[in-house]
């Protein structure tokens, strides 16, 4: 029996993702799927002496990373990155299998630990 290999797709954004449009695909996502959330270099990206970016949009890029961060801690997904030319990457976060023992939803995750903070 042949098996042929699966090519892997990243979907890439047209404009830079926010920290909710990344939760949204994180909940929808099937593992397997990959997004690229941002295509740079992070930790410069969001550095206020390096970075070309308005004060608003680094923060949120900021508060991207941190989830994505977030999402990989609760077993959500694997972060990857990938060189693209120097001193640039792509970051993507590929979906894992949602944990059969939880029951609770991403949105439920998410409201218990804007309750904490």
């Amino acid at each position: 029996m042949f098996m042929g290999t699966t090519p892997f797709i990243t979907v890439r954004a047209r404009r830079p993702l926010t920290e909710i449009e990344f939760c949204a695909w994180v909940a929808q996502a099937v593992p397997g799927d990959r997004l690229e959330y941002h295509r740079g270099f992070l930790v410069l990206d969001i550095f206020p002496m390096f970075a070309g970016l308005p004060d608003q949009q680094r923060a949120e890029l900021a508060r991207l990373g941190s989830r994505a961060f977030w999402a990989a801690e609760q077993g959500l997904v694997h972060l990857v990155q990938e060189r693209t030319g120097p001193d640039q990457f792509a970051y993507i976060a590929v979906a894992r299998p949602k944990p059969k023992a939880a029951a609770v939803s991403l949105s439920a995750l998410l409201l218990a630990e804007r309750e904490a903070a």
